[in-house]
């Protein structure tokens, strides 16, 4: 060809531009190229390679099921477990406070009226039958006292006399009649000193103090009052100088047998014809987590509150080791019948879809998951029965069913 600079100007400059035409038209055309290879490349990428599970919609006599085959990195995400019997317990979880066993409580008042003089345990103090709680100065154990060495004197007296009289009518010194009237003055003594004995003993006094009180002709005021019980002292309205009275409330002391304790709840309406007495209780409060408490439902209630529509349920705790304490917060769970066997499948492996119905993810080989719809019944420690939809045995996604199910209904991203 001939070189383009050999012609005139005008010839020259017509040859550059056809060139320009043609460079520009082999650029356009690789881009387009270029474009088209992109497109083909995302367009044959597979919906695993982007970390989305193969979807394959398959009928089955339920409807439209999702299929998916999951990648080795994905399957790591998910754990498949099978289908196997539960035992599920039938109970009702309500909730109440600790309180004293009304029933094992006691209050203490003095036997006659005086005033304290002394106290010997405290609130809180767990006591033994029979420890001493309180002194009072009474009056009428002064009298009762005063009687006794008094009747103890005459005895004496009574008694000294006999002798003699015996001795005088050994030497015939009095008559026979004397003789009678001593013998029947001494015996009325010792009716007297025996019914004031009694008196004093009715005080709290042992024998021991008695004779003390006969051979020291000495008054002692004070009337020791003894818990009745065994058990914590739950009130103490006592202090020294009060004078008290038997049966004015309030009493000094309040001993509670703390080895039973009350739990009162609250359960709902329907609940109620499920409950009766002589049912097994699961306690637990929130002092001692992880630790339950065994016990017996005691009484029902017979009526139901008309606004919160609730009756009251009453329990009875077997507290050995005196943990539990009035007004605690208590959840307790009461055993209505035999558990019930089922088929069961764990919380992590059921998915709750936007409609409200429940599905799991069955799996034949491991590979391939198919979402089917259950229906569930009751639920307990990490678990769901089935009531169907699946059957023991088959194999179910146990943990992760909400992953692949939302890696499946999720969308694109």
């Amino acid at each position: 060809m001939d070189d383009p600079r050999s012609v005139d100007g005008r010839g020259w400059w017509a040859w550059r531009q056809r060139r320009g035409m043609s460079a520009a038209a082999v650029i356009v055309l690789l881009a387009v190229g270029a474009l088209g290879y992109l497109r083909v490349g995302v367009g044959s990428d597979s919906a695993a390679s982007r970390g989305k599970p193969r979807p394959d919609t398959t009928a089955h006599a339920g409807g439209q099921t999702n299929t998916v085959a999951l990648t080795d990195s994905q399957l790591q995400m998910v754990d498949v477990g099978t289908v196997s019997e539960y035992s599920f317990p039938l109970q009702r979880e309500a909730v109440g406070n600790i309180d004293f066993n009304e029933d094992m409580e006691t209050q203490v008042y003095p036997p006659y009226q005086g005033r304290i003089v002394q106290l010997f345990a405290k609130l809180g103090d767990n006591v033994s039958k029979g420890q001493i709680l309180f002194t009072i100065e009474s009056p009428d154990l002064i009298q009762a006292e005063s009687t006794l060495i008094a009747a103890a004197g005459v005895l004496d007296l009574t008694s000294k006399t006999l002798e003699r009289a015996r001795q005088l009518h050994d030497v015939q010194g009095i008559a026979d009649k004397d003789l009678e009237q001593a013998v029947s003055d001494q015996q009325t003594a010792e009716a007297a000193l025996r019914a004031a004995r009694d008196g004093v003993v009715v005080f709290g006094k042992s024998e021991a103090e008695i004779d003390r009180l006969v051979r020291t002709r000495t008054i002692d005021p004070h009337l020791v009052v003894f818990s009745p019980v065994s058990g914590r002292v739950t009130a103490r309205n006592a202090a020294p100088g009060l004078f008290v009275q038997p049966g004015n409330a309030p009493a000094p002391y309040t001993v509670a047998d703390i080895s039973r304790i009350w739990l009162n709840a609250s359960v709902t309406e329907s609940d109620m014809p499920l409950v009766k007495i002589g049912q097994p209780i699961r306690v637990e409060v929130m002092a001692f987590p992880g630790h339950s408490f065994e016990g017996k439902i005691s009484t029902v209630g017979a009526t139901v509150d008309p606004q919160l529509h609730r009756g009251l349920v009453r329990a009875e705790i077997e507290d050995p080791k005196h943990e539990l304490l009035p007004g605690m917060f208590a959840a307790f769970v009461i055993v209505t019948g035999e558990p019930i066997k089922a088929p069961a499948i764990p919380l992590d492996g059921v998915v709750r879809e936007g409609d409200g119905t429940m599905t799991v993810w069955v799996t034949p080989d491991g590979h391939h998951f198919t979402q089917r719809t259950v229906q569930l019944g009751l639920q307990h420690g990490g678990y769901d029965q089935v009531i169907g939809g699946v059957s023991i045995g088959e194999r179910v996604v146990v943990k992760g069913a909400i992953i692949l199910d939302n890696m499946v209904n999720g969308g694109e991203s």
